[in-house]
């Protein structure tokens, strides 16, 4: 089905569930999150801005503007905030270690971590990254040791809840336009 392109609809969120790609094909046949959007979004070329693992679930921002996509992934241009329950007894030094940067074979990934809630053996966090890298929030738990057990913290629900200043209330699943007014919160200055 064609449709007409409006020139104020330059990006697009969804709250991406759990178990599918962002990507635009996959060669084993997995979901992808185009299967989430109307056919249109995929033959008109929208991109998505960033990523987030199979595992992983929340806002996704989709755009075909190159400039407004670089803008939005530049290194300290739009920090992203996820929730994370993390498998382990999370302490102030593993905070700390996050903040200051730890060292890993894809170089240093660092954090800003706030211990928001705990459940059993389980603690819910709140992570700020200026600049993900390739599953940084996994991979920079996985090399912080619970002080119990001596094992890796490991990341059981990932969610991305904010990207800049825009914090939609959207239900997983679903997508809609950004208004001009929350299109101008990001991209200000940009």
């Amino acid at each position: 089905m064609n449709r007409t392109m409006n020139d104020s609809e330059k990006l697009l969120v969804l709250n991406k569930p759990k178990g599918y790609l962002v990507t635009r094909s996959d060669d084993l046949g997995r979901k992808t999150v185009y299967n989430l959007l109307p056919d249109w979004v995929f033959t008109d070329g929208w991109m998505p801005i960033g990523r987030l693992d199979l595992e992983s679930k929340g806002l996704l921002l989709f755009t075909r503007d190159g400039k407004i996509n670089d803008a939005l992934t530049k290194p300290g241009n739009c920090i992203k905030i996820y929730e994370v329950w993390v498998r382990g007894y999370v302490t102030d030094e593993h905070i700390a270690e996050a903040k200051k940067g730890v060292e890993s074979i894809h170089g240093i990934l660092k954090a800003k971590v706030e211990k928001i809630g705990n459940g059993g053996a389980k603690t819910k966090l709140k992570v700020e990254l200026e600049e993900g890298k390739n599953r940084h929030i996994r991979r920079l738990f996985g090399a912080l040791k619970d002080p119990k057990f001596g094992t890796p913290l490991k990341v059981l629900d990932l969610n991305r809840v904010s990207i800049g200043s825009f914090k939609p209330n959207i239900e997983i699943g679903k997508w809609r336009y950004l208004s001009l007014e929350e299109e101008r919160m990001l991209i200000k200055n940009k």
